[in-house]
């Protein structure tokens, strides 16, 4: 399974689920990102997400076929 990283930004608290597929690049576009978790091909924390803007926060980790991403804090300045 291929492990990515992802930051959010200073002052960011979370990203939505369909946004973070995309910009990891899991998807081409929204649209694909969304159909995938609709679909239910998307875990957070182990468990299926089917909500395409569920708020993804530091600590958490998503699994989409051989793709984990987890997701970490902004450093503090």
């Amino acid at each position: 399974m291929k492990t990515l990283p992802f930051q959010l930004r200073p002052g960011q608290e979370f990203i939505e689920l369909s946004k973070l597929l995309k910009f990891m690049g899991v998807t081409d576009n929204g649209a694909e990102a969304k159909a995938l978790v609709a679909g239910g091909y998307v875990t957070v924390d182990g468990v299926t997400e089917e909500r395409k803007a569920c708020k993804i926060h530091p600590g958490q980790v998503v699994e989409t076929g051989e793709t984990r991403i987890t997701v970490a804090a902004a450093d503090q300045p």
